[in-house]
């Protein structure tokens, strides 16, 4: 077994991804920039070199999954300091500290790299086409995925990249700038307004078949890869339909829903490839966005008092 390192190892996605490396056996550490309760949790902020040189004095890690980060388009408009500071500062820190401590490094990038593309998003869209990310969140992605290659050229450093797609489930608390999932569910449960645009498209992949994907790239970690995660390429499904499913599984009727028919500075249909993940991850997603919605829906009634 190994000794991993996580980085914002209380985030949504690091909690979940934390839990089930832990389940396989490793010894796991996560920081963040939150305190926790784990005696294997150690505070830390990225984007300070030497709250993270600290860690890796005292620590010999084999792999370390590098997620911390600032999420999300309007999040990244609104705090736009700390999303550069937390994505690309951070980023570069993780990277340092890679080129002399050595370990294997899965770098979590985003699907929003591929920006105003509207064809399938193969892993190597960047390579044959110029594409234009349309918001700093997807740039600042981006921006680390050039990091990541060009340490992996001037210091030889290991490291696969992967690109999450509309990842959903428990640990992922509200926020007006969380993903759809979230904001519907939460919003539904407590009668508040929310805007469903309509004609907008999306794959979604429930948390437990993420990171069941991605920790098995300690089994198979071949450098210089890089991954869509996402379900299954048959699981797109409407915005609509999703706004549709979270109502009925709640009992709650649409006047809370307004329309409109699209929504500026955003890919209508986000069509993704995962033939590589399921090739050399034993990516088999086991939740469609039926079952995964009431999973999610039961925690957040859980977590919000609602049961």
């Amino acid at each position: 077994m190994s000794k991993i390192l996580v980085t914002g190892g209380r985030g949504f996605i690091g909690t979940n991804l934390t839990n089930e490396l832990r389940r396989r056996g490793h010894d796991v550490v996560t920081c963040d920039i939150i305190h926790g309760e784990d005696p294997q949790h150690i505070r830390a902020d990225v984007s300070s070199f030497w709250q993270m040189e600290q860690i890796f004095k005292k620590h010999s890690f084999e792999f370390v999954y590098h997620l911390a980060a600032e999420y999300g388009r309007w999040n990244g408009e609104d705090h736009f300091s700390n999303l550069w500071q937390t994505n690309v500062v951070g980023t570069k820190n993780i990277l340092r500290l890679q080129e002399e401590y050595g370990f294997k490094h899965i770098f979590f990038s985003s699907c929003e790299v591929y920006g105003d593309y509207d064809g399938i998003m193969s892993e190597d869209v960047m390579e044959r086409i110029p594409i234009v990310q349309m918001n700093d969140y997807a740039i600042s992605k981006w921006a680390g995925e050039m990091q990541v290659l060009n340490s992996a050229l001037m210091f030889n450093t290991e490291t696969v990249r992967v690109r999450p797609l509309n990842c959903y489930g428990p640990h992922e608390y509200y926020s007006s700038y969380r993903g759809v999932i979230p904001i519907f569910v939460y919003r539904a449960l407590h009668d508040v307004p929310y805007t469903v645009y309509e004609g907008h498209k999306r794959i979604f992949d429930y948390v437990d078949d993420t990171v069941r994907t991605v920790a098995n790239i300690v089994d198979n970690f071949i450098p210089g890869e890089v991954y869509n995660v996402g379900g299954k390429e048959e699981w797109i499904v409407d915005i609509k339909f999703l706004s549709d499913l979270v109502l009925k599984t709640l009992g709650k009727s649409d006047k809370i829903v307004e329309y409109k028919p699209s929504e500026p500075f955003t890919t209508r249909i986000k069509q993704v490839d995962f033939t590589k993940i399921r090739r050399d991850l034993d990516h088999a997603p086991q939740w469609p966005i039926e079952k995964g919605i009431v999973s999610y829906v039961e925690w957040m009634k859980k977590v919000y008092n609602f049961n």
